[in-house]
């Protein structure tokens, strides 16, 4: 499947990859699509919250830890100019409430000059900003 067509897929927001896809396992099926090798694997369906994933990301020491002990241990290697498919850490609104807006660093695909993220309405590609981490999928 190519990347524009996982993009287009009607994927739903669900934690911790189950019936569904969050940010990070949007991410890591779209690597099992590409590559056949599932970074997530065993993280799927053991968590059913934010605080969940985000005690996960914790005791990973954060999102590029995780995502970078995961793809390196499947020989996926990091680039400094990604391309189309790649896997990077960008900053994304993720919310806001009283105190203002949410900004976190997410996983995305690289999709031409955007980064494609899985968000609550579904998958999105725009414009976000890259913070200098990625790994090849090839």
């Amino acid at each position: 499947m190519n990347l524009e067509n996982y993009i287009r897929l009607p994927h739903r927001w669900r934690w911790g990859g189950m019936g569904g896809e969050d940010c990070t396992t949007y991410c890591a099926s779209w690597v099992f699509e590409a590559t056949g090798k599932d970074p997530a694997a065993d993280l799927r369906g053991t968590y059913f919250t934010a605080e969940d994933a985000e005690a996960i990301l914790q005791a990973a020491g954060g999102v590029e830890s995780l995502v970078g002990a995961r793809l390196t241990a499947l020989d996926f290697r990091r680039v400094s100019e990604p391309r189309d498919g790649d896997i990077g850490i960008v900053r994304a609104l993720t919310g806001f409430d009283v105190d203002g807006l949410t900004v976190k660093d997410i996983p995305g695909i690289r999709f031409g000059p955007l980064w494609s993220v899985m968000s609550a309405r579904g998958p999105m590609a725009k414009k976000l900003d890259w913070t200098g981490v990625a790994w090849r999928i090839a």
